[in-house]
């Protein structure tokens, strides 16, 4: 499940990604052991969730007539490029009329986006792509190749593990796109302190990797969809560290 360090690609074989390297070597178990949960639940959620599923697909070709599915090439383990499985929350080509990323208010978002998108059911094909190996349910959100390719040498200790649907930097950045409104430069605040920010975390969560942190981190996201807020906590956390 983990690439021995000689077998990484070049560009991760640095002196920044080694300490993660190692760090996740040594539980090479739990990680076999977070491949089989992965795979044992996207398959019964997908058979509990298939009707749910069409019924959605149907409700966004209803809408406009375009494709329910939404696919753009993203980055997982090892800088590998896949496509990624989402329903379509935005027009036709949003992609190409605005940013990778979304901000608050976005004007590309359809009316049953919206409300697939509160409630993170947008994301619920990516259980083909965790059956597929290339996500989990937890891990390090996957990002567009423009942005991975303007990581910092660190950042791509994320790339040891597959990209997951959610994660504590998820979790704490679900407002994610209100930050974002405000920016003049969508692209340049997400790069220099949205990115860094949530990377925080994430390389956080390789260094206290265990699978059942894993499972807390996904009951979290539940309480956060839900509407559980964990901002206080990230402030809390903070300023613990600068004490």
């Amino acid at each position: 499940m983990l690439k021995k360090w000689d077998d990484l690609p070049v560009f991760m074989r640095t002196s920044e990604v080694r300490p993660y390297w190692e760090i996740l070597y040594k539980k090479r178990g739990q990680l076999v052991l977070k491949r089989v949960f992965d795979l044992f639940l996207s398959l019964i959620l997908l058979i509990l969730l298939a009707i749910p599923m069409a019924l959605i697909a149907l409700m966004i070709k209803r809408e406009d007539s375009g494709p329910a599915l939404y696919r753009q090439e993203r980055v997982t383990t090892y800088g590998r490029h896949f496509r990624i499985h989402k329903f379509r929350t935005m027009v036709l080509n949003a992609d190409k009329i605005g940013t990778a990323v979304t901000v608050g208010n976005d004007r590309r978002i359809t009316r049953i986006g919206t409300k697939l998108r509160c409630f993170r059911l947008d994301e619920l094909p990516q259980l083909f792509d965790v059956i597929c190996g290339n996500m989990s349910f937890v891990g390090t959100r996957p990002e567009a190749v423009k942005y991975v390719e303007q990581y910092r040498p660190e950042f791509n200790a994320t790339l040891l593990m597959p990209a997951g649907i959610t994660s504590e930097a998820s979790i704490r950045y679900k407002d994610e796109e209100t930050l974002l409104s405000a920016a003049d430069d969508v692209d340049r605040v997400y790069l220099e302190e949205v990115l860094p920010a949530k990377m925080v975390w994430n390389l956080e969560s390789i260094r206290r990797f265990r699978f059942l942190r894993e499972i807390l981190t996904m009951f979290r996201t539940v309480l956060a969809v839900l509407g559980k807020d964990y901002r206080k906590f990230q402030v809390m956390e903070k300023h613990h560290e600068t004490t």
